[in-house]
Formats: C-alpha cells, sequence, structure tokens
C-alpha cells in the first residue's frame, strides 16, 4: 500500500508539470478531451481545488468534465445558510462541496480504502474552504470584516467536527 501510494505520489507529480503544457487548459471545454486515470483525475481535482481563483472555478463548474461532481448544496450550515449580515460563503461552500464530492468519488473509482478520501486530504480541502472564506472576508467593508471572520472560523470549525475521517 505504501508502494502505492508513493508512485500515485510520483505519477501525479510529474503529469502535474507536464500535462498544462502538453494539452494546454485542460480543464476547459475546448481542451482535448482527459483520458481518465487515477493519476489525471486527482491532478484535475488538486488543480481545481487549490490552483485556480474561486471564479474561474465557478465558471468551470459550467463547463467542466462532465465525470467529476460539480453538484453542490451550498452551504448545509442549520440555521446559518450560506448568507449572513457580514458574508456571503456560497462560492467557498461549492468549491469545499466540489473537493469532498470528488475525494469519495475518486477513492470509489480507485482507492484501497484511505487513497484519496484521508484525513490528510479532506484537511487540505478544508484549510481551501477557510482561506476563500478569509479572502471573501477581506473584501468586506471594514467594519464587517472581523465578524466574517468569525463566521468563517465557525463555519471551518463546523465541516473539521462533522466532515468524515
Amino acid at each position: 500500500m505504501r508502494h502505492r501510494t508513493t508512485v500515485l505520489v510520483a505519477v501525479t507529480s510529474v503529469l502535474t508539470v507536464l500535462l498544462p503544457v502538453a494539452t494546454g487548459p485542460f480543464h476547459t471545454a475546448h481542451a482535448a478531451p482527459i483520458v481518465h486515470s487515477a493519476a489525471t483525475d486527482w491532478v484535475f481535482v488538486q488543480h481545481e481545488l487549490f490552483e485556480v481563483p474561486i471564479q474561474q472555478f465557478i465558471d468551470d463548474t459550467h463547463h467542466g468534465d462532465r465525470w467529476f461532481d460539480w453538484s453542490n448544496d451550498g452551504c448545509t450550515a442549520p440555521l446559518l445558510g450560506s448568507r449572513g449580515r457580514s458574508y456571503d460563503f456560497l462560492l467557498p461552500c461549492v468549491r469545499h462541496d466540489f473537493g469532498y464530492r470528488n475525494l469519495h468519488r475518486l477513492e470509489r473509482r480507485y482507492g484501497t480504502g484511505r487513497t484519496f478520501w484521508n484525513t490528510v486530504n479532506r484537511h487540505r480541502v478544508d484549510r481551501q474552504f477557510l482561506a476563500d472564506m478569509h479572502r471573501h472576508c477581506r473584501r468586506r467593508v471594514w467594519w464587517l470584516r472581523p465578524s466574517c471572520n468569525i463566521a468563517a472560523l465557525l463555519y471551518f470549525m463546523a465541516v473539521r467536527t462533522v466532515g468524515g475521517p
């Protein structure tokens, strides 16, 4: 199992460097079709989660590769929803949903029990969620930023508590 993970990481690293050069922006509707494999799908999910700005990610949800799960239920925080007086976390919640759903999808299709959906990857997705929310808070007027950042921490703590492994 350790050897398989090492090989997967090595292949992913190589593809991360070579794939964008070889095929251009592989996540757009006009790019060559992706040949699905554990390595290419993992690279794509990481790219969408950690490398593209949130607005580009949202644009990709409309014309990205349909093999991936682009569905979302917004923010499912009980009583809070995605919006409050000082914040609107809908876009960070959409990307967070993409991360969880596609880690599960990759695990079902290629995993060995904890290859993709594991504590390390889940924590990375949750940290990106927090970063996306803080980025949103920085764009608010100065007097709303403190309460926005507190709400971001509450959402982050909620997903860390009930999100999975």
